[in-house]
């Protein structure tokens, strides 16, 4: 057996390799998931919140409006108000409790993850909107278009560009934080480590190798997501060509 902590690293690795990197796997896979399913929810979310009231003449529509932002607002505050922890364990738990369903566990860290991130998502997609000029939407408005297709066509496409590092920002920190969903068995990389180290009792040694593969996949993410931005912005210089008014000098 090995008697060293530089012994014990590849020991371990050896012997859990294939395990960890299913647990990395399904740690990136609810990521990603989460993160999207998150970012729509949000999207819809902040579209709704900034739908302009409409005249208290109109009591019907008026109403709804208000009753329908009060719960999204409550919703946010919820949220983003409680712990990831505890989230898991009163949705896992509760609908089960009240609605005697049992989620499939991946699907579960699905609506856990995408409800958690879509809190986060509204209010940065909500300041993405706020963020374009305001001048944008009076002359849409202007021209007859309605709330839903000045936002498709005029301010989503710039509101999205603005908030993209803060979307990829999110993604990132759902890696980390999908670590909390083990408290409702699920094997992602925390809870297949936490499994590991048990066998030999070697927390330190079993828990270094997990940290060193959190590392590597935030600091490659953050990497992919940079370059992509800076795909997305353009070269930073531009040539600018004239046409020559007199070609060949006639």
């Amino acid at each position: 057996m090995p008697k060293t902590f530089w012994e014990w690293i590849p020991f371990l690795w050896k012997s859990y390799w294939p395990l960890l990197l299913k647990g990395a796997w399904t740690s990136l896979y609810l990521s990603f998931l989460g993160t999207s399913i998150g970012f729509i929810v949000g999207l819809l979310v902040a579209i709704v919140r900034t739908i302009p009231d409409p005249p208290k003449t109109k009591k019907v529509r008026y109403w709804v409006l208000k009753v329908v932002k009060a719960f999204l607002v409550a919703y946010i505050e919820v949220f983003r108000g409680t712990p990831l922890m505890v989230q898991a364990m009163v949705i896992y738990y509760g609908l089960m409790k009240f609605a005697s369903l049992r989620l499939p566990l991946i699907v579960a860290s699905m609506v856990i993850v995408g409800s958690n991130t879509g809190a986060y998502m509204a209010e940065i997609m909500r300041s993405g909107i706020i963020s374009v000029d305001k001048g944008q939407t009076e002359a849409a408005v202007s021209l007859g278009m309605t709330h839903w297709q000045t936002m498709s066509s005029v301010i989503l496409p710039q509101a999205i560009r603005n908030v993209l590092p803060s979307v990829g920002n999110e993604f990132v920190v759902n890696v980390k934080d999908t670590s909390v969903l083990n408290v409702i068995a699920v094997s992602e990389l925390y809870f297949v480590g936490k499994s590991a180290s048990g066998t030999y009792l070697k927390y330190f040694e079993v828990y270094t190798i997990v940290a060193v593969m959190y590392l590597i996949m935030t600091s490659t993410l953050s990497r992919i997501l940079k370059h992509i931005e800076k795909k997305m912005d353009g070269p930073s210089e531009y040539e600018v060509l004239k046409e020559e008014e007199d070609e060949n000098d006639g």
